[in-house]
């Protein structure tokens, strides 16, 4: 929580959040709540295949969903925040995750996510979880690339045209 109010747009920043991250927040909760009573509440979608060996790919997808999160900020630097946000001196960053995707650090939160919906084993509860916050990221990678072309132009649409949204070489 700490990270969020340091990672604010700051000073001359121009926000084009248009809501989004709000949008994310409510929806993480009512996916992750979903996600857990659907665990719960309906045994029946229950995965009981190989439940132990699900369950720690489900933790090893949460570590590294995290871990590619944390390298996609850790790239982005002095230009990440939590809302979409534009800054002064603002280029188009192509170096780590994004020279293969323009959204690692939302790939990285859905990869987690869909840990966790492993991690619970409940096909119900992970498609609910993962259809949700699909919602959600398609709205706010819909709202940070409108404000990045606006801002970067046609440099943006040029690395747009190289690079996949979520999936290297595939979406």
């Amino acid at each position: 929580m700490f990270w969020s109010f340091t990672k604010r747009a700051r000073g001359g920043a121009q926000k084009k959040d248009r809501g989004s991250y709000i949008v994310i927040l409510v929806l993480l909760y009512i996916a992750l709540a979903l996600d857990f009573a659907l665990a719960f509440g309906l045994p029946q979608a229950g995965i009981f295949w190989h439940r132990n060996a699900i369950f720690f790919a489900g933790v090893a997808l949460m570590f590294a969903g995290m871990a590619l999160r944390y390298y996609a900020v850790a790239a982005l630097g002095k230009f990440f925040t939590f809302t979409v946000a534009t800054q002064a001196g603002q280029t188009v960053i192509q170096s780590g995750p994004y020279a293969y995707v323009r959204h690692p650090s939302y790939a990285g939160v859905l990869i987690t996510l869909a840990g966790i919906g492993l991690g619970l084993g409940n096909w119900a509860g992970l498609a609910a979880l993962l259809g949700i916050m699909g919602v959600a990221y398609a709205y706010r990678i819909q709202v940070e690339e409108s404000a990045l072309i606006e801002v970067l132009g046609e440099p943006y649409k040029e690395y747009r045209q190289r690079t996949a949204r979520l999936i290297p070489f595939v979406f």
